[in-house]
C-alpha cells in the first residue's frame, strides 16, 4: 500500500540518554522521508550527546559512550535535520509524547528553530493503543506478522513503524488514508506544549496545568503576575514549553 500524501511524511525514531524531555539527549536518530509519489529517503546517524550515556540506557538500545565518542554532536547535524523535515509532516511510535518533544528540545538547544505550526503529527502508537493495546514489537507481529529484529535500534524501529501504519490502514476500514485524519486520530489535542504544562480548556484557551495557577488562563496570569513568566523562563522547564509561553505572551501583547 502507498500512503496518500499531499506533502512528504517523515517517520522517525530516537534513541536517547533517558526519558527526561528537558535534560536528556539524542544518541541516535533515524528517518524515512516518504514523498507523495512514494519515493523514500533514509537517514540514520549516531550522535555524541556530550553528556554521559547511563548504563541503564545502553542496556536498552545497545549504544555506549565509546560508540559515540567520535560521532557528530546534534548541533553538528541540526541544520541537516531541519532541511530534511522542512515542509513535512511527522510520524512515529509514541512520537507525540516523546520523540517530537525531545527533537524540539535538541533543535532549540542548537539554535535552530522548530515548530509544529502548519505541520501534522501521526502517532502510530496512539492508533495501536486505541485499537489493540500492545507494544511496538507486538504491533509489528500483530499487523505485519513479522518479528522485530534489533528492537531499540532507531533504524529498525523507524522502518517497523512505517510498515505498521500501512498495515493499520489496510486492517481498519474507519481509518482513512489521509494525513490530516490520521494526525487528528492519533493526537493528544488537550496540550498546548509537548510536556503538558500548558493545556487547552473547553473553550480552547491555554491554561496552566501545574503550580499555584493550575487551571488558570495563561493570558490572565501573564497580565496579573508578570514575574511568573520570568520565573518559568529561568527555571528548568522544556525549551518548547518556554517557546509556547513566549508565543502566548507576544500574541496577547499584539492584541
Amino acid at each position: 500500500m502507498q500512503l496518500q500524501l499531499t506533502k512528504p511524511l517523515v517517520f522517525f525514531d530516537l534513541e536517547t540518554t533517558g526519558i527526561n524531555i528537558a535534560s536528556d539527549r539524542i544518541v541516535e536518530i533515524s528517518m524515512i522521508k516518504i514523498h507523495p509519489n512514494g519515493k523514500e529517503e533514509r537517514y540514520t546517524q549516531r550522535v555524541n550527546p556530550i553528556i554521559e550515556i547511563p548504563r541503564e540506557a545502553s542496556l536498552i538500545h545497545g549504544i555506549t559512550n565509546e560508540m559515540v565518542l567520535n560521532e557528530p554532536t546534534f548541533k553538528d547535524i541540526a541544520t541537516k535535520i531541519r532541511d530534511l523535515i522542512k515542509g513535512c509532516d511527522l510520524a512515529g511510535f509514541n512520537s507525540n509524547r516523546f520523540d517530537i518533544p525531545i527533537l524540539a528540545e535538541e533543535m532549540l538547544r542548537s539554535d535552530v528553530d522548530f515548530s509544529m505550526k502548519n505541520r501534522l503529527a501521526i502517532d502510530v502508537q496512539t492508533i495501536f493503543h486505541k485499537k489493540e493495546q500492545r507494544t511496538l514489537g507486538a504491533a509489528y507481529q500483530f499487523y505485519c506478522e513479522k518479528k522485530l529484529e534489533n528492537a531499540h535500534s532507531a533504524e529498525a524501529d523507524t522502518f517497523a513503524t512505517y510498515e505498521i501504519l500501512k498495515a493499520q490502514l489496510e486492517r481498519y476500514d474507519d481509518l482513512e488514508n489521509d494525513t490530516k485524519m490520521l494526525s487528528e486520530y492519533s493526537s493528544h489535542r488537550d496540550r498546548a506544549d509537548f510536556a503538558g504544562f500548558i493545556l487547552y480548556d473547553e473553550q480552547g484557551d491555554e491554561i496552566f496545568s501545574f503550580g499555584k495557577y493550575k487551571g488558570k488562563k495563561v493570558t490572565e496570569i501573564l497580565e496579573k503576575d508578570q514575574g511568573y513568566y520570568a520565573w518559568i523562563q529561568q527555571a528548568d522547564f522544556p525549551l518548547y514549553t518556554k517557546k509556547v509561553l513566549t508565543e502566548i505572551k507576544l500574541r496577547s501583547f499584539n492584541m
